[in-house]
């Protein structure tokens, strides 16, 4: 039998986490985070860490609501409701603000 004559492999074409973030639009990523409030646009830039702690931050006003609801009546109860129509804004600005520094160093 003869012997079989591998290809030659090829190098690895996956964008690095720069690139990757670099190539993304902005404004994209702006209305996401902006739009629902729990960082939606990190998942379009693949930014996983940002994303979680989004998810965590959102989870814990949340239950910051839920248990000042159930114990007090009055001004402590707007805090999760606060707390989320703050989290999109923040998050959308500082998705914009790591396009544009990705871009400037690249």
């Amino acid at each position: 039998m003869p012997a079989r004559v591998q290809a030659p492999k090829r190098p690895a074409m996956t964008p690095t986490r720069e690139q990757i973030l670099a190539a993304s639009a902005g404004w994209v990523a702006v209305v996401l985070n902006l739009f629902p409030g729990v960082g939606n646009g990190y998942l379009y830039q693949r930014r996983w860490k940002a994303y979680w702690i989004t998810v965590a931050v959102a989870v814990t006003l949340l239950t910051t609501n839920a248990i000042t609801n159930s114990r007090t009546k009055g001004q402590l109860q707007q805090v999760g409701v606060l707390g989320l129509l703050l989290l999109g804004p923040v998050t959308a600005v500082e998705a914009g603000l790591a396009v544009n520094r990705v871009r400037e160093t690249s």
